[in-house]
């Protein structure tokens, strides 16, 4: 059963990810809707880049739009020094960019097959 529609909170934030996942030319990036599975967050978005230069890029892209949203910080950020996944956590929302090798390895797409998935085309 669908919950419908995110609110418009975690709307934004998950544009502005998707945003900014695109704008560094991030790799196969998907948003999963987890609110039938856990009551702490909302959305997984999970993109990938090719270098650790990229994967710091599309973090830091996903950070600046999202700071363009009145109040929209971080609660925590992990994994700048060796960039093969940085995670981003927006409360409701949680981004993973990560380097190709380490997102296959860890496969999260698989671990939450059940969630129903959204793979944006390119926004350009």
């Amino acid at each position: 059963m669908s919950r419908g529609p995110y609110n418009t909170f975690v709307a934004q934030l998950v544009d502005a990810c998707l945003e900014g996942a695109d704008e560094k030319l991030g790799l196969d990036t998907v948003v999963l809707d987890l609110r039938e599975f856990v009551d702490s967050f909302d959305a997984l978005v999970i993109v990938a880049g090719r270098t650790d230069r990229q994967v710091r890029a599309i973090a830091e892209e996903i950070e600046r739009r999202c700071a363009l949203r009145p109040g929209t910080s971080p609660v925590h950020v992990e994994g700048w020094d060796g960039a093969q996944w940085i995670a981003l956590d927006y409360g409701d929302v949680i981004v993973h960019v990560f380097d190709e090798i380490t997102r296959e390895y860890y496969d999260l797409e698989h671990l939450w097959s059940a969630a129903p998935a959204f793979r944006p085309e390119r926004l350009r």
